[in-house]
Parts: C-alpha cells; sequence; structure tokens
C-alpha cells in the first residue's frame, strides 16, 4: 500500500507542489526560443550560375522563383551598382514565397568605394560634384539624398516582409589609419530603423588595441559586424576568419569568401578571387560556426560569396543539408529525376 502524507500536511504538499510549478514555468520562460539559421548565396544571377546550376534555357525571369524553391534567402547584388527599380522589387516578391528574404547590399558609394556618376540614380547626377578623376564626392547632402533613394525599394520589400538586412560592405580602404567609425554616425543612424550588417574589409580594425574600440561602436549602433570564412592569411584585405563577434544578438550575419589566399589577394575579378570549391568537412566546420553564432542572437544569415562557376549554390545546399534543413537527393534519385 503506498504511503499517504497525513492530512495535516495537505498545505506543505501543494507548497511543494507550486513551487515545483513555478520553477518549472520559470525555466520556460528564461529558455532561450530556438534561433533561425537561413542561408543563401550572394546574388541568384551570377553567370556561373546560368551556365552551371540553372536548368538549360530558362528564362531570366524565372530564375529567381527557381532559387526560392531552393533557399529561404539570398543577398541582392546588383544593390551594388545602382537602386533597384521599383517594378522590379516588386516583381521580386510575387516571385518569391511569403518567407522568403532579401538581404540588400548598399549602394558602393555608401560603402565607402569610388563611384561614377553614371552609377548614381538619374536625379542625384546633376547635383554631384566629382574629383579630377570623375570620382563622385561622398558628401552628406549625396549620402542623404541616396539613402532616400534606397529607402523607396526597402520599404517595398519590408511592407511584403521580406526585407532582412542591408549590407554595408566597405571598401578595404576605409581603414583606421585614414578614416574614424564615426564617419559611419549619419549612414547608420538614417537607417536606424533597419537592420545593418557591416563587413569591414581592412583587417586593422580588429587588430591590438583597435579590436575594442570597433565592437564598442557596433554594439553602440546595434550594428551587426559580419564574420567571414576567408583565407587563413594576415593580409590587411582579409578579415580574421575566427573573429566571431556578436554585436547584435538580433542578427549575426556570416560571409563565405573561400580559402584560397592567393586567388584572395590577386584576383582581377569577383569570380576570380573568390574561386574556392568547399569540401563536405569544411561545410561541417561552417556548419557548427553558424550554430555557435545562433547560441547567441536570434537570426543567423549565411551568405556563400564564392561566385565562381555553380560552387555558391552547391555548397548552400549542402551547408542546408548539415544543418539538417533538406535532405538532397543521392546520385541514383537525380538520375530518376
Amino acid at each position: 500500500m503506498p504511503h499517504r502524507v497525513p492530512n495535516a500536511n495537505v498545505k506543505t504538499r501543494r507548497a511543494v507542489y507550486f513551487r515545483r510549478e513555478n520553477e518549472s514555468n520559470r525555466r520556460f520562460r528564461m529558455a532561450k526560443p530556438k534561433s533561425k539559421i537561413l542561408v543563401g548565396t550572394a546574388s541568384w544571377s551570377d553567370p556561373g550560375f546560368v551556365e552551371h546550376w540553372y536548368p538549360k534555357k530558362m528564362p531570366a525571369g524565372d530564375r529567381l522563383a527557381w532559387y526560392a524553391q531552393h533557399f529561404e534567402m539570398v543577398e541582392v547584388n546588383s544593390s551594388f551598382y545602382s537602386v533597384p527599380d521599383l517594378r522590379l522589387v516588386e516583381r521580386w516578391c510575387r516571385s518569391t514565397p511569403d518567407n522568403f528574404v532579401f538581404d540588400v547590399k548598399l549602394h558602393q558609394l555608401l560603402s565607402r568605394h569610388s563611384a561614377t556618376l553614371k552609377l548614381l540614380p538619374p536625379s542625384l547626377q546633376k547635383n554631384a560634384e566629382v574629383d579630377a578623376k570623375g570620382r563622385v564626392k561622398l558628401t552628406r547632402e549625396i549620402e542623404a539624398a541616396m539613402i532616400e533613394e534606397f529607402r523607396r525599394p526597402l520599404e517595398i520589400l519590408s511592407g511584403e516582409g521580406k526585407l532582412g538586412a542591408l549590407l554595408l560592405q566597405l571598401s578595404p580602404g576605409f581603414s583606421p589609419k585614414r578614416h574614424q567609425l564615426v564617419e559611419l554616425d549619419d549612414l547608420l543612424g538614417a537607417l536606424a530603423d533597419y537592420r545593418v550588417a557591416i563587413e569591414l574589409r581592412n583587417r586593422n580594425w580588429v587588430e591590438g588595441a583597435e579590436l575594442e574600440p570597433t565592437l564598442d561602436f557596433f554594439r553602440s549602433h546595434s550594428a551587426t559586424l559580419v564574420s567571414v570564412d576567408a583565407p587563413a592569411e594576415r593580409h590587411f584585405t582579409i578579415m580574421p576568419p575566427e573573429l566571431n563577434a556578436i554585436t547584435n544578438p538580433e542578427l549575426a550575419y556570416l560571409r563565405l569568401h573561400g580559402r584560397n589566399a592567393h586567388a584572395y589577394t590577386t584576383g582581377k575579378t569577383v569570380a576570380a578571387r573568390f574561386n574556392y570549391n568547399y569540401s563536405d568537412e569544411e561545410i561541417g566546420e561552417v556548419a557548427g560556426r553558424a550554430r555557435d553564432l545562433a547560441k547567441e542572437a536570434k537570426e543567423v544569415h549565411v551568405v556563400f560569396n564564392n561566385n565562381a562557376l555553380d560552387y555558391a549554390p552547391h555548397a548552400a545546399l549542402r551547408m542546408r543539408k548539415a544543418l539538417g534543413q533538406i535532405i538532397l537527393p543521392t546520385a541514383r534519385q537525380t538520375e530518376l529525376f
């Protein structure tokens, strides 16, 4: 016969029960919700993708919808060269599922790269100042005007619930010897309503005594410091691949450039610089890194930028498999289809 606690101890039993219940509820409330990891590529229309990955003779207008059958996010690369046309952005929204996400790369002028007049919207060209080489001078006025031009397509994506983050890919020439991070204050202030990820392309920002002030700046502006997978080479244009600093707990951003040091530092084109085919073992390493980032950030965006041939989409698909997001067909299943 089971042992029973006397009736006199009913209050005690209830107290123990409710204490345990409260502890359980508190642990449930304190438990961090599972982070989301989104995987995609830097662009969906690279020539290598068109030639080697998409079905032969697929119309250009059908590629994004086909891409969206394989991935939940993409990084818009064309916006680095021109402000996206509003009708085109509306077409992007119609071509993709409701949960699809676009990360938008900000214009090269905003990213402190050289830009000529023809890369500016026509409405801004007449008022822009240029130097002796025909390069646009980045004044406060032209920066503010460019941000306003970008705001319109961004609002379309945001209104459809498809805007992920803005990527500010800074020039390697933006260095602590010649610049200060506070030069980005106006830009980040104007974009405060959006999630902004900043990719530094000069490692001197995170070397030695510069590291903590750099991280403090990012944290104070709620900006995400982009982590990279890159060659293990101490070159000033290559960010340390081991740097996994979370500066905004809402978003971590990991871009994969390949691990070919010679190509990275000598390549004349994007495809040449990031010409690298990740092995399955390396994909496993990166998947582990993404999971580590997800322990501290609510959302992690993983973007493959090894855009030579069709290396990026195939690596991204293997990454999704390594994360347990999809099951890739076997060779035999591929033959059947």
